[in-house]
C-alpha cells in the first residue's frame, strides 16, 4: 500500500493527522538535516499503524515535504 504524506519537520509538536485513507500529514520535531526528518516520519508512521520500521520504505520524496511512502 502507497500512502502520501505531506512531512512538517522542525515542528514544535509531534503527531500523525489522516486526511484520508492514503494522505497523511506527519509533523516531526527533528530537523530536515541529514535523513534525520525521514527517520522520525517513518518511525512515527510505524508506530501510528503498529507495524514495524523494517515495513515501511522512503519510495520518493527524499528531499521533498511531498513524500511517499510503501507499506510491506
Amino acid at each position: 500500500m502507497k500512502i502520501f504524506v505531506n512531512a512538517k519537520p522542525g515542528a514544535k509538536t509531534a503527531g500523525v493527522e489522516k486526511i484520508d485513507d492514503t494522505h497523511f500529514k506527519v509533523a516531526v520535531k527533528e530537523p530536515a538535516k541529514e535523513g534525520k526528518a525521514n527517520y522520525a516520519i517513518m518511525s512515527a508512521l510505524a508506530e501510528y499503524f503498529g507495524i514495524s520500521l523494517a515495513k515501511i520504505r522512503l519510495v520518493s520524496g527524499m528531499s521533498s515535504r511531498q513524500k511517499v511512502f510503501e507499506i510491506l
